[in-house]
């Protein structure tokens, strides 16, 4: 990995986790937004989350063919990901409209919109057969309360809700905890939360959560 790419990254995400709150993150990822694909697939990164993800939902026997929100979808890695998978009918939201932006150039999304993840989304009660959310779950990003249980409530059902949530803090950031809760009220069913590859140049790792609405 270059010095300048690593520099990039660190610099960028330390500014996050000091920085927390959503208009801060959401300037943040603005600025982010011009070098974060160059930045992220760098070899020394190697993030394949959002192409994991993907294969996740196909594995999962998702419905590639249908309706797709991509939650937190920042430049639009996750949508191409999809899209190179069979997806047709995919909209985003995230907290950064820079980052929409670079996501509107990918041409794989029907509707962009900004949305804060840390409270209510103004979306329609199941409204999509499928929910990606990826990179999100993370530290200092977005907490799982209201947000599992909203990308719950979006998604149709018998749809999947398909997330990462970053290993470091799936049991200590309350993940863990939230997913079972919605497993226990019988939500969803807890189809898996193994876990895989998410950053592969610097061996982090991440839970693939994957919930089948009831």
């Amino acid at each position: 990995m270059s010095a300048d790419a690593g520099t990039s990254v660190s610099m960028f995400l330390q500014s996050i986790h000091a920085n927390s709150s959503p208009d801060n993150t959401s300037a943040i990822y603005d600025k982010w937004a011009k070098t974060y694909d160059i930045d992220v697939r760098h070899a020394g990164i190697d993030y394949v989350a959002p192409t994991v993800t993907a294969q996740a939902v196909v594995a999962a026997n998702g419905n590639i063919a249908g309706s797709i929100l991509d939650a937190g979808c920042g430049t639009g890695l996750v949508g191409v990901a999809l899209s190179q998978a069979g997806a047709k009918d995919i909209d985003g939201i995230d907290i950064s409209s820079g980052m929409l932006d670079v996501a509107r150039r990918t041409g794989v999304y029907k509707d962009l919109s900004v949305a804060d993840m840390s409270v209510v989304i103004d979306k329609r009660d199941q409204s999509y057969d499928v929910i990606t959310c990826v990179g999100t779950f993370t530290e200092a990003h977005v907490s799982p309360v209201p947000a599992f249980r909203e990308l719950v409530r979006i998604v149709k059902r018998d749809g999947l809700v398909v997330a990462t949530v970053l290993d470091d803090v799936w049991v200590s950031g309350g993940y863990k905890a939230e997913v079972e809760r919605l497993g226990a009220v019988g939500a969803v069913d807890i189809v898996s939360t193994a876990t895989v590859e998410y950053r592969r140049g610097t061996d982090t790792r991440a839970r693939m959560v994957v919930l089948k609405r009831k």
